[in-house]
């Protein structure tokens, strides 16, 4: 507890003190700013890519994956991330390894500017392996009463924005992870699809958090609908967020894909439709915006430090199934 005392205290904002110890943490949204607020809550985990870090040895950014798995869901119904809150369970504690992860949670709250304000650390003997652990995270956010967007103005001749992903995330790891045992190699090695890292190095890349960026952009009032690109990757997120009557329909010549989905694709001999609703393919967040108005949120989105392709467009479902659709993948992606 006193090791990781001042790294919740980094994360204090206006309406939290982020200060551990209390039996509950209190938060005042008047204080933060809101008038009328409309409380948005997301829990989510890091899932199998904890394996990596444990196996790799690596602990420092796995605690920035938990918090960006649960703060980008928050940002998608444009609603401004407050605090955060930890759980942490494994059968002994290291207090090194357990202040690395929560180091990484503290700076994933900071890139998110939202308060570490509690948590809990579980001490189970029996219940995991030695030096295996588990996270979960807990984010609650806010919007003024009426400014959410839900995706319900999307309409045919709007167009789709991608906003770059940093690489896998935080999802396909059981695949990843068996990848990585048919290949030979360890997480020592260099990784064969990058200059420099070792594969451990390459594969904890952490998930990028597209607060800041996508709150701006959705406090312009041109964006439409937002879709974090989880499990189920681009064909299965997208429609989350799209009215029945349309369909999404992206080009995947319109962006680059990264290098450590072409070895992925290599490794496992996936077909782009496979990879495409496994992982996010290059793209962790896409926007929905009405095309005169795609230059204008492209500028800003960049202007924030993100990564921009304009990379499909929205028409009339023609009885299409339920999801979106990627065309000239296998001729864009490598085979």
């Amino acid at each position: 507890m006193e090791a990781i005392k001042p790294l919740a205290k980094s994360t204090a904002r206006p309406g939290g003190a982020a200060g551990l110890g209390g039996f509950g943490a209190l938060f005042d949204p008047r204080a933060a700013g809101f008038t009328d607020p409309v409380l948005v809550a997301t829990t989510d985990g890091v899932g199998t890519k904890l394996k990596v870090a444990i196996d790799a040895g690596r602990h420092d950014t796995v605690g920035i994956d938990l918090v960006a798995m649960c703060v980008n869901d928050l940002v998608v119904q444009g609603a401004e991330p407050l605090f955060f809150l930890d759980y942490f369970a494994t059968g002994k504690l290291d207090v090194a390894a357990g202040r690395e992860i929560v180091a990484g949670i503290a700076e994933g709250c900071r890139q998110a500017s939202c308060a570490l304000i509690g948590g809990e650390t579980a001490e189970m003997p029996g219940m995991y392996a030695k030096g295996d652990y588990d996270l979960a995270g807990f984010a609650v956010g806010a919007a003024e009463r009426g400014t959410l967007i839900d995706g319900s103005t999307v309409a045919a001749g709007d167009v789709v924005l991608g906003l770059a992903s940093t690489g896998v995330h935080s999802n396909g790891y059981s695949l990843v992870r068996k990848v990585v045992e048919r290949s030979g190699l360890g997480y020592a090695d260099k990784a064969p699809f990058a200059d420099g890292p070792s594969l451990g190095e390459a594969l904890l890349t952490p998930t990028r958090i597209y607060v800041k960026s996508c709150l701006a952009a959705v406090r312009s009032g041109r964006v439409k609908a937002l879709a974090h690109i989880t499990g189920g990757g681009l064909i299965e997120n997208i429609p989350r967020v799209l009215p029945p009557n349309v369909v999404a329909e992206l080009d995947a010549r319109a962006w680059p894909l990264p290098p450590v989905f072409g070895w992925l694709k290599q490794q496992a001999k996936l077909d782009a439709h496979e990879m495409s609703r496994t992982f996010n393919c290059g793209l962790g967040m896409v926007a929905v915006v009405a095309a005169d108005a795609a230059a204008q949120v492209q500028d800003q989105l960049v202007a924030a430090g993100e990564t921009v392709y304009l990379v499909g467009r929205i028409r009339a479902r023609q009885g299409d199934e339920a999801q979106s659709q990627l065309h000239n993948a296998d001729g864009a992606w490598p085979a």
